[in-house]
């Protein structure tokens, strides 16, 4: 018997803590699809447990060959190259594009409910603002770069096939929490700020290149992970909705109270440095962002979003190791 239900980038940072979520509710059940490489993401499946494990391209070769096993019910496609500052466009379009559209075609053609990794990074600067229905809105969208446009498109291809009213896309908004410690430079701001505190007791963040903003007051949707998997898992328990679905908090905050929060959930006084941002990441830089969750609550996803300050306090303090004694005398902070 194959496992009936499937996870793409099961390893990583929201599918580990998806498949996490499965297991409490008892389902071991589960197919995870990654590709593991050098580093050090394969610490995400310690104390998972699932029915079996593929590499992601012997999985898509398989899918596209034979399609999906009979047995399969739920396919949450969360894998996908996650790097806004990915250069290659040809592997993203390959990557985020067109894997996503084999394995979606394999789901609708077994008839098995098909859950998958949008992104916010779809709606560009926000001059169309941040709703997610009705749906022809997204031929207004102009992503600020070529990952945000990798997800635009497969946005599009799906409502140009009429797939929308089976399916379900999530627009994930700023997520951190457990598990996102492998992703590098694409990790949250809030494990890059709790890194830099515990090093050096300062923190940089970009200056603003826009008057009516003042610098740290850039303003972002975050979201713990614990509710981006709780809104996931509600597609796949509510059979039901479907169409696109922002993900997020629904409340914009600014990265000077980000800071904040890391330095209150860490003890330490808050000592801010503003850098100068990159050029070549100017024009691509989103000034705000707040997901508009009108659609997903009509939807009937109901449960509360914790706080900015409670998701830090719990991920730092539970998650995360404490500072050392000695964490303020290092040398200088690092540019975020």
């Amino acid at each position: 018997m194959s496992p009936a239900i499937i996870v793409t980038g099961g390893a990583g940072f929201i599918g580990s803590n998806l498949v996490a979520a499965l297991n409490a509710r008892g389902c071991e059940d589960i197919l995870v699809v990654d590709r593991l490489g050098t580093g050090a993401k394969w610490r995400n499946l310690n104390g998972l447990v699932f029915a079996d494990y593929e590499d992601n391209a012997v999985f898509r070769r398989r899918v596209v060959a034979g399609g999906l096993p009979p047995e399969t019910r739920t396919v949450f496609h969360l894998g996908a190259c996650s790097a806004t500052t990915e250069a290659d466009a040809d592997y993203l379009m390959d990557n985020n594009y067109g894997y996503t559209r084999d394995v979606c075609r394999a789901a609708l053609a077994r008839g098995a409910r098909f859950i998958y990794a949008s992104s916010a990074a779809t709606y560009g600067a926000g001059e169309h603002g941040y709703q997610d229905a009705p749906l022809e809105g997204l031929t207004r969208l102009r992503p600020l770069n070529m990952y945000g446009l990798s997800k635009q498109l497969f946005d599009r291809h799906a409502l140009g096939a009429g797939w929308f009213d089976r399916i379900v896309g999530l627009k994930y908004f700023n997520v951190y929490g457990p598990g996102e410690a492998h992703k590098g430079e694409m990790r949250s701001m809030v494990h890059k700020a709790w890194g830099q505190m515990r090093s050096t007791g300062r923190l940089g963040l970009f200056k603003s290149y826009r008057p009516d903003i003042p610098d740290g007051e850039q303003t972002r949707d975050f979201l713990y992970v614990r509710d981006a998997v709780a809104i996931t898992l509600f597609f796949m328990e509510t059979p039901g909705p479907a169409g696109l679905f922002n993900v997020g908090s629904g409340q914009a905050r600014s990265w000077n109270d980000l800071a904040h929060a890391v330095s209150t959930a860490m003890n330490l006084p808050p000592q801010i440095e503003y850098l100068e941002m990159p050029a070549t990441l100017r024009g691509q830089y989103q000034y705000h962002t707040q997901a508009d969750l009108t659609h997903l609550r009509a939807a009937g996803y109901h449960a509360p979003i914790t706080p900015l300050e409670d998701g830090i306090r719990d991920y730092l303090q539970n998650h995360l190791p404490r500072p050392q004694n000695n964490a303020c005398q290092r040398n200088g902070p690092g540019a975020v």
